[in-house]
């Protein structure tokens, strides 16, 4: 089927419809590896609306067990940081990009607080994009994604990205048709250079339900401390969920490739997200393995000298 087959086929899907469980809730956890499990294969079809925004995939077996496996995660992960770290002071290139995605009140912002919580912040860089400057839309729409990517060593995480170019910009029109198609391929062939220059990408769409989005909005609107994070906008774009939904799902599909796959994180039960995210995190860098660079000095010599000085 050709994509605009594909599109066109999408168009009316409803808000809030029943989904169909992604994974078991309860019982043991999965042997599989979560990065595989979250996984959106390159090239097949997605339909969000199969995927159940309270699903507990591998996951522990509730909220108290969700929040202490995420604790007990955090001393495991500063260590791989710190070695990442110290081997990209040592001349590595090999670096982590950490992408979020997802609807307003899908927690990239709460599942930023938590990660860094349990990093190091002076190996991090964090952006958190929003609508493009005057001189940004001046250039190329990946011209601002390029000037925040990690250096050797670091963690970098975005909370929102350049799919931003394909959502936002697609729902609302803010593109011609035929330029916003050309996009995907480049942000692929950009993925892919990211890649090959030994940047890991971890791109994880939270996966908030229609219902639970309306709870946290009006969470918001009940906490006058919550105000400053509510916009008349928010309101805008939950009328055009079926759009945005319709969106993502051709950016996942399009953009889940080899080099830097999709991963759907269930985002209803926020424990769950942090837990999940935390995970993929860990299982990254666990296949990078960084080490400690070795000594490029004489640590005998070193020693000696120190000693003599008294």
């Amino acid at each position: 089927m050709a994509k605009a087959d594909k599109d066109t086929k999408r168009k009316g899907k409803g808000k809030g419809k029943p989904a169909r469980s992604a994974g078991k809730s309860s019982g043991p956890k999965s042997p599989v590896a979560l990065r595989e499990l979250l996984r959106i294969p390159a090239g097949k079809p997605v339909d969000l609306a199969s995927f159940d925004a309270r699903a507990t995939p591998a996951g522990p077996s509730g909220k108290a067990a969700g929040v202490e496996a995420t604790t007990r995660m955090g001393e495991r992960l500063a260590d791989l940081q710190e070695r990442l770290w110290a081997s990209g002071t040592a001349g590595e290139r090999r670096r982590i990009l950490l992408i979020l995605q997802g609807m307003d009140t899908s927690g990239k912002g709460g599942t930023v607080k938590h990660v860094i919580g349990l990093f190091n912040p002076s190996g991090c860089r964090i952006k958190a994009f929003k609508a493009p400057t005057a001189e940004e839309r001046g250039h190329p729409f990946l011209w601002r994604i390029m000037r925040a990517l990690p250096e050797p060593g670091e963690i970098g995480i975005f909370d929102r990205s350049q799919y931003e170019d394909v959502l936002a910009a697609r729902v609302r029109g803010l593109v011609p048709s035929r330029r916003l198609g050309g996009r995907y391929g480049q942000i692929n062939r950009f993925e892919q250079s990211l890649a090959e220059d030994g940047v890991t990408v971890v791109k994880c769409f939270l996966h908030i339900s229609y219902e639970e989005q309306r709870e946290r909005l009006l969470e918001r609107l009940d906490n006058p401390d919550k105000y400053w994070k509510f916009s008349m906008g928010d309101i805008e774009d939950r009328a055009l969920w079926p759009a945005y939904q319709e969106a993502y799902e051709i950016a996942l599909e399009r953009c889940s490739t080899d080099a830097a796959p999709w991963y759907v994180v269930p985002a209803d039960r926020k424990w769950y997200r942090n837990w999940a995210v935390s995970k993929l995190l860990l299982e990254h860098l666990e296949a990078l393995d960084p080490k400690y660079p070795k000594a490029d000095f004489d640590v005998a010599g070193a020693r000696e000298q120190l000693l003599a000085q008294g």
